[in-house]
C-alpha cells in the first residue's frame, strides 16, 4: 500500500516548522507576486501595440 504523504511527513519540512503567520504572510507575498506579473504583462501588451500604431 501507498503510504499518504502529508505537509508535515517529509524530513526538510518538518524541519522548517513554519507557523500560520508564516504560511499566511507566503500567501500573500504569492499573490502579490501574481498581481506584479499581470501589470507587468499589461504594459508590455500596452508597449507594443501602442509601437505597433505608432
Amino acid at each position: 500500500m501507498r503510504e499518504q504523504l502529508t505537509l508535515s511527513s517529509h524530513p526538510l519540512r518538518r524541519q522548517l516548522r513554519l507557523t500560520r503567520a508564516d504560511r499566511v504572510a507566503n500567501r500573500k507575498r504569492a499573490e502579490d507576486s501574481d498581481v506584479k506579473l499581470f501589470l507587468l504583462s499589461f504594459s508590455a501588451f500596452f508597449v507594443c501595440f501602442y509601437t505597433l500604431i505608432a
